[in-house]
């Protein structure tokens, strides 16, 4: 088990290895919570998360001999970069076992640290599997992405910051999956500052760590898709099982709706880019799921590492959800002047036209006829609904598309 003074001594080793990230004061998430709320930017740290932090501190840990063998870990996301980022930093051999379909930023990023990738297997858990295998086979040491105490530790230098950057916080909201953050940075503030509330957040495609806690239990979920992937660990891990029960106040989860909101949200209103694991905290607070108002608030954005390819999608179904974008169909007669007048009445709307497509052949298309595709940008879901309405009542057969 570890111990504050275990925190402060993980805190010394990094200390020119890490960045000591902002603690950035949010008017709009402020207003929207009414609370005071902090933004604690662990997506600028090195390597795009806190998870540096953690790997790093495994590493020092390690007897010379252990890290001329080098380190071994599994991962498709943060954790791997993590690892990969303070094994170059050490000088050591490292080697990251991934899906074979994990997205290929994440490898290129991860091989840009210096590691040796290996893509083996179709999910994480022959990845996991394979690469503990391998640490038998080599005497590697295998880096546990949560864990492990030297880990926990690590993660908990996020704790020790907020302390230090807002000393009179109220309460602090924090991202869990496997609960290596959660645990370690629970641990800083409430041996520190007992008065503190602390928070976890899950998604609810994945709630572990909250039913193992109901159950007074370790428990395995089965999870669901979710655009939270970082946070979606079936199984949290013993050690950080243990400590989130001793210290943490609540767990409480989101949707998908409230994440995707929130990650546009950020984007727009911050400038800043966050991944969904990373938005989980603010949305419990945007969302109302805690039971906080007009506090001093930390929420932790863990990581921003988002794939280039999804930033669009995420846009997208964050507009979707926030009731500012929508995908209509409609059926229209193939003949000058049809088209420019259905757009007129969605000018006189003023909802945006963004897209627009003709299919004049198919099995609901009858000749003379053709359905058009129309997407729109609307200001919110009563825009859209009077939008839905005035051109139903201007006789189009309208269908609303995902």
């Amino acid at each position: 088990m570890i111990s504050l003074q275990d925190i402060f001594t993980a805190r010394k080793k990094m200390r020119d290895i890490v960045h000591m990230t902002p603690l950035d004061y949010s008017a709009t998430f402020s207003e929207l919570s009414k609370n005071e709320v902090f933004l604690k930017l662990e997506n600028l740290q090195k390597t795009g998360s806190f998870k540096v932090r953690g790997s790093y501190n495994k590493m020092m840990a390690l007897p010379k001999e252990d890290l001329q063998k080098g380190v071994i870990a599994a991962s498709a996301g943060n954790h791997a970069q993590g690892v990969a980022y303070s094994s170059r930093m050490l000088g050591i051999p490292c080697t990251i076992i991934m899906p074979k379909g994990a997205p290929l930023s994440k490898v290129l990023a991860t091989r840009r640290y210096g590691a040796n990738v290996e893509l083996h297997g179709d999910v994480f858990d022959e990845a996991l599997a394979y690469a503990k295998e391998l640490h038998q086979q080599t005497g590697a040491t295998f880096v546990h992405a949560f864990d492990d105490n030297h880990v926990i530790a690590g993660q908990g230098t996020v704790g020790l910051e907020i302390l230090e950057q807002l000393s009179d916080v109220d309460a602090v909201v924090c991202p869990v999956g496997g609960g290596g953050l959660l645990a370690g940075v629970a641990m800083a503030i409430k041996e520190q500052k007992p008065s503190v509330k602390l928070y976890g957040v899950q998604a609810l495609a994945c709630p572990s760590m909250k039913q193992s806690l109901q159950e007074k239990k370790l428990l395995t979920v089965e999870s669901t898709p979710t655009m939270a992937d970082g946070i979606a660990v079936k199984r949290p891990g013993e050690l950080t099982f243990d400590l989130v029960q001793r210290y943490v106040d609540d767990i409480v989860c989101v949707d998908e709706m409230e994440i995707a909101r929130t990650m546009l949200m950020v984007l727009e209103r911050s400038k800043l880019l966050v991944e969904g694991s990373g938005a989980s905290g603010l949305a419990s607070l945007l969302y109302e799921k805690l039971p906080l108002q007009g506090k001093k608030v930390v929420a932790v954005l863990s990581g921003g590492n988002v794939d280039v390819n999804f930033i669009s999608r995420i846009i997208e179904r964050g507009m979707v959800e926030a009731g500012r974008f929508i995908h209509i169909a409609t059926t229209v007669k193939d003949k000058p002047g049809e088209l420019q007048k259905i757009l007129r009445v969605i000018a006189d709307l003023g909802a945006n036209v963004l897209n627009i497509h003709h299919e004049r052949m198919g099995m609901r298309v009858f000749p003379g006829y053709a359905e058009l595709h129309l997407s729109l940008e609307t200001r919110d879901q009563a825009h859209i609904e009077r939008v839905l309405q005035v051109l139903k009542d201007k006789a189009y057969d309208i269908q609303v598309l995902e």
